[in-house]
């Protein structure tokens, strides 16, 4: 029977509520279709300060460098803002580590939670699905940080190479969809967008049939809320595109819907929902773990290319969904609440 090695970073909050209905989830789409999975667990996070006093210790980089993917729940909180080192480092290390420069975030909006969302049903129409493609080890994030007695400074820097592979990663995605890429940037104000859209349209060149489009950040975030239908895959840097895709996952009704993929060259990726870490309701069967589950499906879709359980997975999703179950943050007035168990049981049960 095929295995795959699992890294577990549940981390903080209700990470590990949602990491371990998620894990229920994989459990028995392996079983159905004939693979096993072996998992192992680590720290990141706030948790790994206060066990070990670093967000990522060095035991976590090795289990995950030893495994073919990582699930992670989400990191941070309050009680650590003041901490010598926030648990946020954690994750960036993480990245930089195992060279996860590319972030894919869907956001999709589904039938049956058209309401959700904060905008109106004219301009979210039938359907809504936008992929976010996000630059994830370079630019501002990542660049050299100073900080004098009267100033501060980071520093957005870009090479060409970090360029041309993300907006490659941008139209591949581009082709298996509509063959539509919106590259955004800033190239009437920043030098590194100038090399940005200059080494984007190089690379468009390799790409004849997908229509490339470049818009500004600042007009792209009006753009989302105004006409979110002209945009397919939207490739952009760290920053901007930390931004945009929390402004894209809002539209859709939650963040709590969202999943995230963030890849390496190769099969090695982390899977993780866009939500935080949200401490306030961790351990009361409250969070919802429909972007956990999904993200668990991109999983299995990118670093195992098990397509076939992968959709199952986001059918099952589907189901509950048009049967009218809703977590808290999904919820409607006149619609009462399941907690996150209930969900997951649900999930399970379509599948």
């Amino acid at each position: 029977m095929k295995t795959y090695n699992i890294a577990v970073l549940k981390g903080d909050g209700i990470g590990p509520d949602v990491i371990n209905c998620a894990i229920d989830i994989l459990d028995k789409v392996a079983k159905k279709h004939g693979f096993a999975m072996n998992y192992s667990e680590a720290l990141i996070g706030g948790i790994a300060i206060d066990e070990t006093g670093n967000p990522l210790p060095d035991e976590t980089i090795a289990i995950c460098k030893k495994s073919n993917a990582v699930m992670l729940g989400a990191v941070g909180g309050p009680k650590w803002d003041d901490a010598p080192i926030r648990p946020e480092a954690g994750l960036l290390g993480i990245r930089k580590a195992l060279g996860l420069f590319a972030n894919l975030r869907p956001a999709i909006i589904y039938d049956a939670l058209k309401d959700a969302s904060p905008l109106k049903a004219k301009v979210i129409g039938d359907e809504l699905d936008i992929l976010v493609v996000r630059e994830l080890t370079g630019g501002i994030y990542f660049g050299e940080k100073e900080k004098g007695k009267d100033y501060s400074l980071d520093t957005m820097k870009y090479s060409i190479n970090e360029v041309k592979r993300i907006a490659t990663v941008g139209f591949e995605s581009a082709m298996k969809r509509n063959k539509i890429l919106t590259s955004v940037d800033k190239a009437n104000v920043l030098e590194s967008s100038r090399l940005w859209r200059k080494v984007v349209i190089e690379v468009a060149k390799d790409y004849p049939e997908v229509t490339l489009n470049h818009m500004y950040v600042d007009n792209a975030a009006m753009q989302l809320v105004r006409d979110p239908h002209q945009f397919d895959v939207i490739v952009t840097s760290n920053m901007f595109g930390d931004i945009l895709s929390d402004e894209a996952s809002m539209i859709t009704g939650s963040i709590g819907m969202l999943p995230s993929a963030s890849l390496a060259i190769g099969t090695m990726g982390l899977y993780e929902p866009v939500h935080g870490s949200a401490p306030d309701i961790a351990g009361q069967n409250k969070a919802n773990p429909i972007a956990t589950i999904l993200s668990v499906a991109m999983m299995l879709r990118f670093s195992f290319k098990e397509i076939n359980a992968a959709n199952d997975i986001e059918k099952a999703v589907n189901s509950v969904l048009d049967l009218g179950y809703r977590t808290g943050d999904i919820a409607i007035e006149s619609e009462t609440p399941i907690g996150t168990n209930e969900m997951s049981i649900l999930i399970s049960e379509q599948l």
